[in-house]
């Protein structure tokens, strides 16, 4: 599906907050600080973008969600109430989300991946997991984990022994935390890379945006696309902003 937007302002990305990760205490280090650039460009943005894994888990019993968080939930709300659209992309950390933050913060909720356009730009937007050659293992446990019935059993769960079993599994995940395959072992052989390239091979894209490797990379695919990774804001705090003509990815504080 796309989408097609003309704007006068500014539309941002940012993903892989991780909010809840390592403990309490760091976590909500962060999350201030992704409240304070909520803040400094609230007044300026047209819509904003939830890449994907924005927490480090995620999951919502029939009357129980996951405590804390709520200076972002707030600031979120902030956004949808004053009619700035907020999309929200679920992650590998954050995939069952099933309705709490569309109705009590009013995000629009995105599952897989979506062409918008912007200002005449075409768009390519996705979290990044499970795209691309290889990674089988992972996207086996991924259709697991996003079936009914993995997700009935889990409900099942105490609300205390269920995420406290999440909590342990996000630990030990690559994706959050230091790991040997975040370092960048030549562009070419970047998954996502592949798939944007195999991507162009059909579809006409100025910009692809994921999330999920927590590297930040600007990289020209040809003369007229360009691949960006945002990064994260566990050690690099980057985002993408689109002015309506180019895209800028940045750093936070500047």
């Amino acid at each position: 599906m796309i989408y097609k937007l003309q704007t006068e302002k500014n539309i941002y990305f940012i993903s892989d907050v991780h909010l809840g990760f390592p403990n309490h205490k760091e976590s909500l280090e962060r999350e201030k600080k992704l409240v304070e650039w909520l803040d400094s460009i609230k007044n300026k943005t047209s819509e904003l973008y939830l890449m994907g894994d924005i927490f480090d888990f995620w999951f919502e019993y029939k009357k129980v969600v996951p405590k804390g968080f709520t200076r972002f939930l707030g600031k979120i709300a902030e956004f949808t109430d004053s009619g700035i659209p907020v999309y929200f992309f679920t992650g590998n950390h954050d995939l069952w989300v099933f309705g709490y933050l569309q109705q009590e913060i009013g995000v629009e909720l995105i599952r897989k991946p979506v062409i918008k356009e912007f200002s005449g730009k075409k768009f390519y937007l996705a979290h990044g997991d499970g795209l691309g050659p290889h990674d089988k293992k992972y996207k086996f446990l991924k259709a697991i984990f996003t079936g009914k019935v993995f997700q009935w059993i889990f409900h099942r769960f105490h609300p205390n022994f269920g995420i406290c079993i999440a909590h342990s599994w996000s630990r030990k995940s690559r994706y959050s935390k230091p790991h040997p395959e975040k370092t960048l072992k030549g562009i070419e052989n970047e998954w996502l890379v592949q798939y944007s390239n195999k991507i162009l091979k059909t579809n006409d894209i100025d910009y692809f945006i994921f999330g999920h490797r927590h590297i930040p990379i600007q990289h020209k695919l040809n003369e007229k696309s360009v691949f960006v990774n945002l990064g994260d804001w566990i050690n690099n705090y980057t985002y993408a902003c689109f002015d309506g003509k180019k895209l800028f990815l940045e750093k936070y504080p500047e």
